[in-house]
């Protein structure tokens, strides 16, 4: 896939900044605004349907405690793993919000409880894609995320099987295929690549700057980092530009500038100072016109 070589844009969960994230119609936006890869993390429901959704609980951006509010286990949270596909589909899904507070994480993105979003499924994702790249003769790429695995064999499921056979029954199956998958758990990843025997462009998340040894020994299994863009230098992403490593980092938000005076100084950090091969953002358009330009 050529893009890979070159810089790209990831719609970070859909077009987030201005839609529900995950929600199919977050995603058809986020496609018009034509980045490189749409983003899918991926949860399993009870009857093993992967449920397009960031975190493993349900309650921080759907009305659960509403609809079901005896489904919740000791802990207090509503796990999507209880619930089955036909389940999911009756939650209304909103803006991201605190639980404690009822107010938006961020409270200039769109309003919460207006209008109607739904969860959707891997399939229902993919499929919307594969139709759209039809009709506009584009070709954007999905970059599914397996989310938790260990909790999901703890409960008795394996995720990543399940990912795997979703995604290869779609025709993702090699590396030239516009498909990147990641994972958080390295030796999860490490498995989807030796024991699964994934062909798939595999990208190796991290939570912290990696020491040259630990991203060396990324290399036996997968094709790219993607780190935190806070946590590294220049340096970092040389020496795994140097080891053969794609670097795509995560998140850049025109609503979360840090230090920075705009969202262009932001994005000029990421793509320029720091030389990185692609980013995940919340504002898919204003990435792609800052690559135009």
């Amino acid at each position: 896939m050529e893009s890979k070589s070159t810089k790209i844009v990831i719609a970070h969960r859909g077009a987030s900044g201005y839609l529900p994230e995950h929600t199919l119609a977050s995603k058809a936006m986020a496609y018009a605004m034509q980045p490189d890869f749409l983003e899918q993390d991926l949860v399993l429901s009870k009857d093993d349907i992967p449920i397009v959704i960031h975190d493993i609980y349900l309650e921080t951006v759907t009305d659960v405690i509403e609809k079901f509010p005896d489904r919740k286990r000791a802990d207090g949270r509503y796990y999507v793993i209880d619930f089955t596909y036909h389940e999911l589909l009756e939650l209304q899904v909103s803006e991201r919000f605190d639980t404690k507070t009822k107010k938006p994480i961020y409270k200039n993105r769109f309003p919460l409880d207006k209008s109607t979003f739904k969860l959707n499924s891997l399939q229902d994702e993919i499929e919307l894609i594969q139709g759209l790249n039809k009709s506009t003769g584009n070709n954007i790429g999905i970059y599914p995320e397996i989310k938790d695995p260990a909790f999901h064999l703890k409960e008795g499921k394996d995720i990543s099987k399940i990912v795997l056979e979703t995604l290869s029954s779609y025709g993702y199956k090699n590396k030239n295929d516009a498909c990147i998958l990641q994972c958080f758990d390295v030796e999860e990843l490490k498995r989807i690549r030796k024991e699964l025997h994934s062909k798939l462009f595999l990208v190796q998340l991290t939570e912290a700057e990696d020491s040259s040894s630990s991203l060396q020994s990324y290399t036996d299994y997968a094709d790219g980092v993607g780190p935190w863009y806070k946590q590294i230098s220049p340096e970092y992403i040389v020496e795994a530009h140097d080891l053969g490593l794609t670097v795509h980092a995560f998140t850049f938000r025109a609503d979360d500038l840090g230090e920075f005076e705009s969202f262009d100084a932001l994005l000029n950090y990421g793509f320029n100072t720091l030389d990185l091969d692609g980013i995940f953002t919340d504002f898919p358009d204003k990435a792609v016109q800052f690559l135009k330009k």
